[in-house]
């Protein structure tokens, strides 16, 4: 029988997460919250993962109050291997399993390459790269055995656009891009889909003192075409695509949402 393309691929349910499991990493504020925000509205079962209970408690009665859905929380710390095991084993042992993971937990050094230290390169990439890529092994084992999932890594604009400060971040975040292609092709046949998102600037609690400098953001909008920063609610439907049915034959792609700032490539 002929499938109805038009009829299926128009319709709202292609894009559905209603009741999917889902784990986002370094959700308890910025962009980690937006988005385990975003899928709690679309009717998710999301679990915020962070550092800190105090503020996971935070961000849970806030999602909460403001989704109508209930969410739970896990500690994670994505440079403890131990943290990460627990967090993963937590999470199946209380949803079943695992559906989506936003690979998300990172963070910056912002000092010129003559300045950083050993200790910057480490904190930096063994949260951004190491700990990304270690979180979606974990996550992709119990998605590898149930025989579906999609992962969506946080990169950066920085990741593929030479940016002048933070060298260790843009290493890291370059290396989040290839890892996502390398682990898309390895488990495509396995079910599990792995892409990327790759932001530019977007008001966050780690980037407002710097956008709140007019100069410094004088110079981010020069180079972004659509003359603006992003905002965290911006990041939703890209994410939420990639994760959905509406990319089931998308793998190992980066989606730059980054105001048209890549274009330029300066």
């Amino acid at each position: 029988m002929r499938r109805n393309l038009w009829g299926e691929y128009m319709s709202n349910e292609l894009f559905d997460v209603h009741g999917k499991r889902v784990l986002v990493t370094g959700a308890s504020r910025g962009i980690g919250y937006a988005l385990a925000e975003g899928f709690a509205v679309a009717g998710a079962q999301v679990v915020l993962a962070a550092r800190n209970q105090i503020d996971l408690n935070r961000a849970q009665e806030q999602l909460e109050a403001s989704t109508g859905q209930v969410a739970s929380t896990e500690i994670l710390d994505v440079r403890n291997q131990g943290s990460m095991d627990q967090c993963v084993a937590n999470v199946v042992r209380a949803l079943g399993g695992i559906d989506i993971l936003v690979n998300n937990a990172g963070l910056n050094v912002r000092v010129p390459a003559l300045d950083v230290t050993e200790q910057d390169w480490d904190t930096v990439v063994d949260t951004d790269l190491k700990g990304a890529f270690f979180m979606a092994q974990k996550v992709g084992r119990v998605m590898v055995k149930s025989g579906k999932g999609s992962i969506v890594n946080i990169s950066s604009i920085g990741g593929h656009v030479a940016l002048r400060t933070g060298v260790a971040y843009a290493a890291a975040k370059a290396g989040v891009l290839h890892m996502t292609r390398v682990l898309a092709v390895e488990w495509a046949v396995k079910g599990v889909r792995v892409n990327a998102i790759g932001p530019w600037y977007f008001r966050t609690p780690l980037t407002e003192k710097l956008l709140d400098n007019p100069e410094y953001l004088h110079d981010i909008l020069i180079r972004t075409p659509m003359g603006r920063v992003g905002e965290v609610q911006e990041l939703i439907g890209p994410v939420l695509f990639l994760a959905s049915e509406a990319a089931s034959y998308v793998t190992g792609q980066a989606l730059f949402v980054d105001g048209g700032m890549g274009v330029y490539g300066f």
